[in-house]
């Protein structure tokens, strides 16, 4: 059954556009930690602005500093925090989720009341409050945003759990004295694992989008370090003196985002 799902997915033509585009920037982005045509931090005035060449593919920003370089070193930035955060959201929100959905009772309603507070704030104002308290740089926007996307998986394993304690399957485990943890984690759990992809694909886009929103602010990944929202901030100046300086950096965000999000229409449709 997990095989003939798993060809069914990747017949998806959705799934397999963005699979491609996913593993392209994957690719990027891994080269960008280990090598970049020039220092993404090195200034060079004769180059200021310059425009797309054989020398500098992207261009070059308003202090010579090659586009490419910063853009590989951005998209690891960007990548890294917005894993970072679907991680901690997807740890915490599993455990909580599992065991509010699967317990319920009091523990259930006290724990989902304080969720749902958390959740009625959209999650990048939520982060600028943390942010506000704890300071700039990446790893606060990494908690800010981690705790900020809590809720939202909570809620789904939550739902899914609630739906499967009561099947037959986790009925005949019960009755053969499996424990509660096991029958939780590798009997009930496993069978999530497709709306959970799902949600962590968009989660992942959420946090590409509010990684680059709070670097634009001027909050997130701190200079001379590159980050893609960073550079979208920089180069507002210069639209139609340099259009290539905002082009590249808003393009990577696009597709990082394109990608995860064709792959998570392909899971939902399968």
């Amino acid at each position: 059954m997990v095989i003939a799902m798993k060809k069914k997915i990747l017949h998806q033509p959705t799934f397999l556009i963005g699979m491609i585009i996913t593993w392209i920037m994957l690719l990027l982005t891994v080269v960008g930690f280990f090598y970049t045509p020039y220092d993404p931090t090195q200034m060079d005035t004769s180059s200021k602005l310059a425009g797309c060449s054989f020398e500098h593919i992207m261009g070059c920003d308003n202090f010579g500093r090659d586009i490419f370089s910063r853009v590989l070193q951005g998209m690891g930035n960007t990548f890294l925090i917005a894993s970072a955060t679907v991680a901690i959201g997807v740890v915490c929100g599993v455990l909580l989720g599992a065991f509010t959905g699967y317990f319920g009772g009091w523990i259930d309603e006290v724990i989902m009341r304080i969720i749902d507070v958390i959740f009625a704030f959209p999650s990048i104002l939520l982060a600028l409050v943390f942010v506000s308290i704890f300071g700039t740089g990446k790893y606060n926007v990494v908690f800010a945003l981690g705790i900020a996307f809590v809720p939202s998986f909570a809620r789904i394993v939550r739902s899914e759990f609630i739906k499967c304690k009561d099947m037959d399957y986790v009925k005949t485990a019960r009755l053969a004295g499996v424990s509660d943890l096991r029958i939780m984690f590798v009997h009930i759990l496993p069978n999530t694992m497709t709306v959970l992809l799902s949600s962590i694909m968009i989660g992942f886009n959420n946090a590409v989008l509010s990684e680059a929103g709070m670097s634009y602010l001027g909050i997130g990944v701190q200079p001379p370090d590159a980050s893609l929202g960073s550079m979208l901030s920089e180069a507002q100046g210069y639209l139609f003196s340099a259009p290539n300086y905002a082009i590249f950096p808003g393009v990577m965000i696009i597709l990082l985002v394109l990608g995860f999000s064709l792959m998570a229409e392909g899971l939902k449709s399968r």
